[in-house]
């Protein structure tokens, strides 16, 4: 009976791992805060071990987005390796530590028991719906920082760094939401300079903090290779749609989307799910 639904689900989810690529390719982030609703509810995988999946996906398709950033001179590794290294140290500890430590029921309200997935799953539809003001909000006009000396603020990017590592650990999302407007304030960083440099932070931590679940989880290898493989090939289509679409336009329609879809998790989760 479930079969059919089950086979369209999985062929929704395909093709919703696509739209995550190209969604990345088209407007240069965001597309991963879908990865882990498309794991759960299109492929059946649990809410834990879903935000473990993630990192991995978005892992693997940030690196691939930072290399042509690299060659266009968009990238400062200096300021990656300052950035990164608190929150590279940060989703790994989570993954490792804080996250397996996590009881299945946290705490009881009433009849409602909030579960461990239920929590992530909320900490995921918040997030959602805090990246989806920043797209529908929009970017400032490009920051005329080039001639400006790059400064760094040490306290401040330690303390922003543990922060987005920590959220990136618990939910697996890459957090360029946070990242990118943290590199133009604290090191003075062009735009595009920080666009491009917050792709291979996203990197380093979603790849680093995926390797703190490895011996925690059993891990479908075989589907996380071909979502991983599908949001790559949909980068490269994102790229020559690019050049036609306006990303601006874009950014804040799939704005609007990931709005609906945080509020509708918060929903789902709260009041439609079997207690």
């Amino acid at each position: 009976m479930h079969q059919p639904i089950f086979a369209l689900m999985e062929i929704a989810g395909y093709i919703a791992s696509i739209v995550i690529g190209i969604s990345l390719g088209l407007i240069g982030g965001g597309g991963s805060i879908l990865t882990v609703p498309v794991l759960v509810y299109l492929f059946g995988v649990e809410p834990v071990l879903a935000t473990a999946y993630s990192l991995f996906i978005v892992g693997s398709t940030s690196l691939v987005g930072a290399v042509p950033k690299y060659k266009q001179g968009l990238l400062n590794i200096k300021t990656a390796l300052i950035f990164g290294a608190p929150a590279i140290a940060a989703v790994y500890a989570t993954r490792k530590f804080i996250v397996p430590a996590i009881p299945q029921e946290v705490f009881t309200m009433g009849t409602f028991t909030v579960t461990k997935p239920i929590l992530l799953m909320l900490l995921f539809a918040v997030l959602m719906v805090v990246a989806s003001y920043s797209m529908i909000k929009g970017t400032n006009k490009e920051n005329d920082l080039t001639k400006e000396q790059q400064k760094f603020n040490y306290p401040l990017i330690l303390l922003e760094g543990t922060v987005v590592g920590i959220l990136t650990g618990l939910v697996g999302a890459g957090g360029g939401f946070l990242i990118i407007p943290a590199l133009v304030l604290l090191s003075k960083l062009p735009m595009k300079q920080a666009v491009g440099t917050s792709l291979l932070i996203i990197a380093a931590k979603s790849l680093i903090g995926f390797l703190g679940d490895v011996g925690h989880q059993i891990i479908d290898w075989k589907l996380l290779f071909i979502v991983t493989a599908l949001a790559i090939g949909g980068i490269f289509i994102g790229n020559l749609l690019s050049h036609k679409i306006s990303g601006d336009k874009l950014k804040k329609g799939f704005g609007w989307f990931v709005l609906v879809m945080g509020v509708y998790i918060i929903i789902k989760e709260l009041f439609l799910t079997d207690k």
